[in-house]
């Protein structure tokens, strides 16, 4: 069976749930090979075996910690020209997706990004992509050399599929272009105890309709009786009352969670394109005719103030 690249989104060590989901979708159209870069690749090795990996490419430098993105690129295609890949996978974060591209673009491919799901077929794998802010899908396939792909987080449940996960040393040579731009500072992100926004499988977001920082708290109550990431819509990040790391939407992040509560939130376009995936969506607006009930599976007209702390409450006492 062919392999499959793909490349492994980890901190120190801890391999991220949208690598795992990658390594079940790569199971379908061939035998995963992992790559690992940077401090703690070697530690990945056991939960990439336990999902699926036959094979785990691991580098570490200097380089993948003090430059931007062209390090990984470098040992990305060292990879695919180690390898001869049928596929590579991507996360479909920011810096996913333009690793992906510059590899794209170095070995003469065709790239998808953002899929939804993947299959095998007959003339290579086929990407299910939400096109056009999720108002159609669309399935393809790259049509010239090694196909490309990044998945969006929460597009497939993490199924276990034990392998022989063999630890291989990946031979790095980096390009001139390596060390053009230069990490000169950090500011480690202010933990909130909450699940990543991207990944996080219940998002409760709050829009205009909150009015004001302060009215947050209503909606990060609700969030945390649910152990749920919290959102924010363009119109409640532009006012300044909850910062742009958790805006959903165009301008934003793209969200696809089992569960997606919108509260106060009218659901223009530039929102729907970022959470019109989520498997199932509740909406809590007082203005019946809101565009967002016609997106819902489940809608409430009323006061998000009288409808939220209801909700949380009866939540929590389920919960005792």
């Amino acid at each position: 069976m062919a392999e499959v690249l793909v490349y492994v989104d980890h901190v120190d060590g801890a391999v991220r749930k949208p690598t795992l989901e990658l390594l079940t979708l790569a199971r379908r159209i061939g035998e995963p090979v992992a790559v690992a870069l940077g401090a703690g690749a070697e530690n990945t090795a056991a939960a990439l075996a336990e999902h699926g990996a036959v094979k785990v490419l691991t580098a570490d430098a200097p380089e993948f910690a003090e430059y931007l993105v062209v390090p990984k690129v470098d040992a990305l295609q060292a990879a695919y020209e180690a390898v001869s890949p049928a596929a590579v996978l991507v996360p479909s974060s920011a810096e996913g997706k333009e690793i992906a591209a510059r590899l794209a673009v170095r070995i003469g491919a065709g790239i998808i990004t953002d899929a939804v799901d993947l299959e095998a077929g007959a003339e290579g794998p086929v990407a299910t992509q939400s096109a056009f802010a999720a108002s159609f899908t669309t399935k393809s396939r790259v049509s010239k050399g090694t196909p490309v792909i990044t998945v969006k987080p929460n597009s497939a449940a993490v199924e276990a599929a034990p392998a022989a996960g063999a630890v291989e040393a990946l031979a790095v040579t980096f390009s001139a272009l390596a060390t053009g731009t230069k990490v000169t500072s950090r500011t480690p992100r202010e933990s909130t105890g909450r699940p990543e926004l991207t990944e996080a499988a219940i998002v409760v977001s709050g829009g205009r309709g909150v009015n004001g920082a302060e009215n947050f708290a209503v909606i990060e109550a609700l969030a945390d009786s649910l152990g749920a990431a919290v959102g924010a819509s363009r119109a409640a990040v532009d006012a300044g009352w909850y910062p742009h790391s958790n805006q959903v939407g165009q301008t934003g992040k793209s969200v696809s969670p089992q569960l997606y509560i919108a509260n106060g939130i009218s659901g223009a376009i530039q929102h729907r394109a970022g959470m019109q995936t989520s498997k199932t969506i509740v909406a809590v607006n007082k203005d019946a005719e809101a565009p967002i009930f016609d997106l819902v599976d489940y809608g409430v007209v009323g006061d998000l103030f009288q409808v939220v702390p209801q909700l949380t409450e009866e939540v929590n006492s389920r919960k005792g």
